[in-house]
């Protein structure tokens, strides 16, 4: 089931613009090694979905995945060959704003190949160019 909020404020949100590179939840934070985007853009909550059934489907129930963003922003839809005008139209998927630097998903409890390579295939449908990072510092 694809993630979504439980209930918000305002139905319809504005499309905003993507400015600058972020500057929160840009490190790893829960897991070892993390999958952290290169370029800004709207994450469906679809394909939220589909990176982590991959990551854990190549995991095998072997360490943990962490998904570190979540899809609150609306994004609505006019149906097709509608004219235009009567007003905007109605929510039609829920997207996570991403900027460039994000981390947008963990992985824990697994070495480096084996995180590096469900990474890989998470990064495979991600709509923007990734890469693959480590924890800066040991824990503990």
């Amino acid at each position: 089931m694809a993630m979504m909020p439980a209930r918000v404020k305002y139905r319809k949100h504005q499309r905003g613009r993507i400015r600058g590179n972020a500057t929160r939840g840009n490190s790893v934070s829960f897991g070892d090694f993390g999958l952290q985007a290169l370029e800004g853009g709207w994450l469906k909550a679809r394909t939220i979905e589909a990176g982590r059934m991959a990551a854990t489907h190549f995991l095998h129930r072997e360490g943990r995945v962490y998904i570190r963003v979540f899809p609150d922003k609306s994004v609505s839809g006019k149906p097709l060959e509608t004219r235009m005008g009567k007003g905007k139209g109605e929510p039609a998927y829920w997207a996570a704003v991403v900027k460039p630097g994000m981390i947008l998903f963990e992985v824990g409890g697994v070495d480096e190949s084996v995180a590096r390579l469900a990474l890989s295939r998470v990064a495979h449908k991600v709509p923007f160019r990734c890469r693959f990072v480590k924890r800066r510092h040991e824990v503990g």
